[in-house]
Formats: structure tokens, C-alpha cells, sequence
């Protein structure tokens, strides 16, 4: 990690990782509550456009996707790598939790509600190289104002979204494998 560690100083693998299990745990609840805004500060367009597609399609149908009981079992670092201009952390991450579909009165349709299932999420995360360091205290681009981003990254003051991609690692591709 030493390549990281000459962009990034302040990286730790034991942060990143609580980090990592945070998004994920974040991403899963969003689909749950239908809510995505908390979660579009932490991840690429493309994640975000792909889960809303799931959220969309959850509405067409009227079901709620439950991830109920979920936790991470386990989160190691397979790959990192840096290009020109990112930094590139590839992680297995093992999950598990209660998958089931409910309707929108919260009537049982389909799935497990008495045994977790395990799963093996291969994600990836990049930082800019050049991202612009940031103390604890973040502030809004929008308006100033000192936000926080593990909150909802949206700013309470005048709703500007903070985009870590500038500043942080953002989730930039997640599979079941």
C-alpha cells in the first residue's frame, strides 16, 4: 500500500475498511427505505443510476426489498493499483442478511426470512490523485456552511449535494460474484 500511501498519507487499511463496510451497509438500506439521496454523495453516476433503476422498477411493482439483520462478516483488500489519475482499491466483501420481497402493506411475497444468506460483493473504489485534502470539519460548496458527509452528504442549509469524488473514495462498481 505503499503507492496509496504516497497520494494518500492519512490512509489506514483498518479505516478504509470500516469505510467500505459503511457505503455498503448505507447502499443496502437505501434500496430497503426507497431513499437514495443519503447515498449519492458515496458512490459514481453509475452506481447511483443502476440502484435507482432497482428502486424504480421496486415502485412499479409496489414491493419493498428487505436486507434485514445485514452485516459484514468479512472485508479484505485483493487489489489496489494507481493510474494516472486515480487511485484503485479492488475488495471482497462478505455479507450476510435476510433477503426477502414484501408488498407495500407488508405482506411476506418472496424470499428467506429465517435463514441469512452469505454473499461475496467484489467492489471497487477509486480516489482522485489529486483530490483536494479536507479536514473533519467539511463544508458546503453550495453555501459554506459545515456539513456532515457520512450524514447524508446533503448540505441542511440549501440542499447541495457534497460529491466525495473530488475529495474521497467513491464506490465505483459493485458485483455478487
Amino acid at each position: 500500500m505503499d503507492e496509496i500511501l504516497k497520494y494518500d498519507p492519512e490512509f489506514t487499511e483498518s479505516k478504509f475498511k470500516t469505510y467500505v463496510d459503511n457505503v455498503f451497509i448505507k447502499l443496502h438500506m437505501a434500496v430497503v427505505t426507497k431513499n437514495l439521496e443519503d447515498i449519492k454523495h458515496f458512490v459514481s453516476e453509475e452506481i447511483y443510476n443502476k440502484y435507482q433503476k432497482i428502486v424504480e422498477n421496486l415502485n412499479q411493482k409496489h414491493l419493498i426489498q428487505m436486507y434485514d439483520e445485514i452485516n459484514v462478516a468479512q472485508t479484505d483488500i485483493l487489489n489496489y493499483k494507481v493510474t494516472d489519475t486515480y487511485m484503485i482499491i479492488e475488495v471482497n466483501l462478505i455479507s450476510r442478511y435476510l433477503d426477502y420481497l414484501m408488498d407495500e402493506d407488508g405482506n411476506y411475497i418472496s424470499g428467506d426470512t429465517d435463514v441469512r444468506s452469505e454473499k461475496s460483493n467484489h467492489l471497487i473504489f477509486t480516489k482522485k490523485i489529486n483530490y483536494k485534502e479536507t479536514k473533519t470539519v467539511r463544508k458546503c460548496p453550495g453555501c459554506g456552511a459545515s456539513i456532515d458527509v457520512n450524514a447524508s452528504g446533503k448540505c441542511d442549509y440549501c440542499g447541495t449535494i457534497y460529491n466525495l469524488e473530488e475529495k474521497d473514495w467513491v464506490l465505483t462498481s459493485i458485483e455478487i460474484v
